[in-house]
């Protein structure tokens, strides 16, 4: 990955715009800085009397967006944002990026734990406010997954799939990679961590699924070798978070709900359901990508990897569907209305993070870079 740590861009604001907003989103920066200070401190648990200054600014801006995001429920992007990036620069510390040792000097961390927890109790609050639990809880599960699946396998093409299939341009195309890029070039690798354990047929088929996303242990067809493929025929930067700054915080926080119901053997259940949705519904996406990349008359190094997952995850999807989701069901009886909540759950959040993409590459395609 690159050495440098990236700043997020403040968005622009009109003149009409308060001081106040204004103010705001340069405290989220600066105390996004202040944060990353924290991160490189040597030794940070016994260091924080010495970084007394800088915790309490970095806590005052936590606070505030915390209130602005989720307590007001706001449409603020810059309180989200910040939420956002200050969890994945914590989570992405379980993952290993081959890069300078020292990085991870803090990844048991007391204090950022705490940071990430207080983080995440309001950001969950909010998240699970947008789902009827109590419905969920009455369903019956197995039937309800199947129905899921077979609605999610092709669904109707909604207007941003209508618009990345007829209208988006090669730039868009471009801006569509550079975002993907943050997931694309690091794939699979949250999976990993809920492999450990008892050994059974649920397990074998999570361990096949990551075989294949490893491309069964050879880097030439590992998904993110392919993904690469497609970054390098445009010339763009190959690095794992090369275009961290253009990731909308609907995509961060997908990711980081991925780590955290992967850091939690107790929410076994909600990945496995997310899971399902994620394998089911991928197909669906990736053809919409390739649809565009063949009607730009791309080469096949800049859509390969489109196709790739349409074949294995369509075969990911029944496993996950048949050999996952619906075993558990049967195993853990009791709670596998989580399973039903992981897999909407996962289909909420993806779903925002689509319209985000989209709104981005538009906006990308007016600025033209």
């Amino acid at each position: 990955m690159q050495s440098n740590l990236v700043m997020f861009p403040i968005a622009e604001f009109s003149r009409q715009d308060t001081q106040v907003k204004e103010k705001s989103v340069t405290q989220y920066e600066r105390a996004e800085q202040q944060f990353l200070e924290l991160l490189a401190t040597e030794d940070l648990d016994n260091n924080l009397d010495k970084k007394f200054a800088i915790i309490r600014d970095f806590e005052k801006a936590v606070a505030m967006a915390i209130d602005t995001a989720y307590e007001h429920d706001s449409q603020d992007n810059s309180a989200h944002c910040f939420l956002q990036r200050i969890l994945y620069w914590i989570n992405r510390l379980n993952l290993f990026w081959y890069d300078d040792l020292r990085r991870y000097t803090n990844e048991r961390s007391l204090y950022l734990s705490s940071c990430r927890n207080h983080i995440e109790a309001s950001w969950q609050k909010w998240e699970l406010a947008q789902i009827d639990v109590t419905e969920l809880k009455n369903l019956n599960v197995k039937q309800a997954l199947i129905e899921r699946a077979n609605a999610d396998l092709e669904p109707l093409l909604s207007p941003a799939s209508r618009y990345i299939r007829e209208e988006m341009s090669k730039t868009g195309y471009c801006h569509l990679l550079a975002i993907a890029s943050f997931d694309g070039l690091v794939e699979g690798s949250r999976l990993s961590r809920i492999l450990g354990g008892a050994a059974n047929e649920v397990q074998c088929t999570l361990v096949r699924v990551l075989l294949e996303e490893y491309g069964n242990g050879r880097l030439s067809r590992k998904h993110s070798t392919f993904f690469a493929k497609m970054l390098d025929e445009f010339g763009m930067n190959t690095e794992p978070e090369g275009y961290f700054d253009l990731v909308p915080w609907e995509v961060l926080a997908c990711a980081n709900h991925n780590f955290l119901l992967t850091e939690r053997r107790r929410y076994y259940l909600r990945y496995s359901g997310g899971l399902t949705y994620f394998e089911v519904a991928g197909p669906a996406a990736y053809k919409n990508y390739l649809v565009a990349a063949q009607r730009l008359g791309l080469s096949d190094a800049a859509m390969g990897y489109w196709e790739l997952h349409i074949k294995e995850d369509e075969r990911h999807g029944r496993w996950m569907l048949e050999d996952v989701a619906l075993p558990l069901a049967e195993l853990y009886p009791d709670d596998a209305w989580e399973l039903l909540l992981g897999y909407d759950q996962e289909k909420l959040m993806s779903d925002r993070a689509a319209k985000a993409v989209v709104n981005s590459i538009r906006q990308a395609e007016k600025i033209k870079y």
